[in-house]
């Protein structure tokens, strides 16, 4: 333990008696500049042990917070469902149980039906939330027509062409539908491994029906608190309808719709209960004229069988690496705007690049084009292709495959 520093020594006036008046005099103006100097670093003194005392208090003051925030047990998040005589009837969010429960003294007058309230062990009403709108603002990424076409796809014209039947005609010609008596597809589900354009799919639907354009990531489903995640996809779906004509696109669906297993952890069980309130939300969602659903995976062999069945994913849709002619396509697309020499044969090239996805074509073309610029050239030649599939290629177990190592 450091010990404070010491205290300077009291100045003592010794005066001689033989001294004369004069000497006196010099002594004792000499003993008081010296008490002046002990006086000011006293002060000095003072100030600093004033300050740190402050510093102590605030440090205390904070301790004794986290403490009692320590000490305090967790509450769960609930809505209020109605007001009675006898209490406040509350969901609590994930398990959707209804309880008859108490008010904390001084929040009977400001609860209302719909309100977000926090609720303890007991269930008694704690606190009264924010609304939601913030979280759903910061949660949500919303688009308002994404600038992507189907010309801009190549390599899925099957595929674009069902997702078109299944979301497209259903929001631009519903009446269709009415006259043949039948209910359009509930939703879609793309699979396939990555970069083969499910997003992309999903965006040129909403581009083409000048539909908004919602995207959430599965994973942002996936809350740390309870109830959080099953409000988010609520959220999510209210936000559909209040901004329809709307396109829903649930990316990584398999981070929150995956297998159920008899695991007893906390964060395995929010899970599931995310996925119940998703599933919830897909079977009550009546009126679908205007909103539609797209989800898009890379394992579908995660995938619960519950969100597959008819009913909520009537077109399950596999997006597969192009064939040949659709990586031609794919490499008229993405060189367009490219300045090519004449050597440069797509055929050829198709040729070679089986096994890539529409991602890796679209990063073939940019390399390509690094290499012409490196050599101070404003022309992309057929040697620059072949230099930028060697290097992509260098990432790859297996030839002619990029990322293959990955995506096994």
């Amino acid at each position: 333990m450091s010990r404070s520093p010491s205290l300077p020594d009291r100045p003592r006036l010794d005066l001689d008696p033989e001294m004369s008046d004069a000497e006196r005099l010099d002594a004792m103006r000499r003993h008081f500049e010296r008490i002046l100097t002990v006086n000011e670093e006293l002060d000095e003194r003072l100030n600093e042990a004033t300050d740190r005392q402050e510093d102590l208090r605030e440090e205390v003051d904070h301790l004794k917070r986290r403490n009692e925030v320590l000490k305090t047990s967790s509450l769960y998040i609930a809505t209020v469902e109605e007001l009675t005589d006898d209490g406040v009837v509350v969901k609590q969010h994930g398990n959707n149980q209804e309880v008859l429960t108490e008010v904390s003294p001084g929040l009977e007058e400001d609860l209302e039906a719909g309100d977000r309230v926090a609720i303890n062990d007991s269930f008694a009403v704690q606190t009264l939330l924010d609304d939601e709108t913030d979280a759903r603002a910061q949660a949500m990424e919303v688009d308002a027509s994404p600038e992507v076409g189907y010309a801009d796809i190549g390599g899925i014209d099957q595929q674009v062409r069902e997702v078109r039947e299944a979301v497209e005609d259903p929001l631009a010609n519903p009446e269709i539908f009415q006259e043949v008596g039948v209910e359009p597809p509930s939703g879609v589900l793309l699979y396939g491994p990555p970069g083969t354009g499910k997003t992309m799919l999903a965006k040129a639907v909403a581009n083409e029906t000048d539909a908004t354009f919602i995207k959430m990531a599965g994973s942002e489903l996936v809350q740390k608190f309870i109830g959080e995640g099953s409000r988010l996809v609520r959220d999510l779906f209210d936000l559909a309808k209040e901004r329809a004509p709307a396109v829903i696109f649930i990316d990584e669906i398999d981070a929150v719709a995956s297998k159920r297993t008899d695991s007893k952890t906390s964060g395995d069980a929010e899970v599931q209960r995310t996925m119940m309130q998703l599933l919830s939300e897909m079977d009550g969602f009546d009126d679908r004229e205007d909103v539609r659903i797209i989800a898009a995976t890379n394992r579908f062999d995660m995938l619960d069988e519950a969100i597959l069945r008819p009913g909520r994913f009537d077109r399950l849709i596999e997006v597969p690496k192009p064939e040949v002619e659709g990586r031609r396509r794919i490499l008229e697309i993405h060189t367009q705007g490219m300045n090519l020499a004449d050597d440069v044969d797509f055929d050829a090239l198709a040729d070679d690049l089986e096994g890539y996805s529409g991602a890796d074509i679209n990063s073939l073309t940019t390399e390509a084009g690094m290499f012409a610029i490196r050599d101070e050239r404003t022309e992309v030649r057929a040697e620059d292709f072949e230099a930028a599939r060697e290097k992509l290629d260098e990432t790859s177990e297996e030839p002619g495959v990029v990322g293959a190592e990955y995506r096994q």
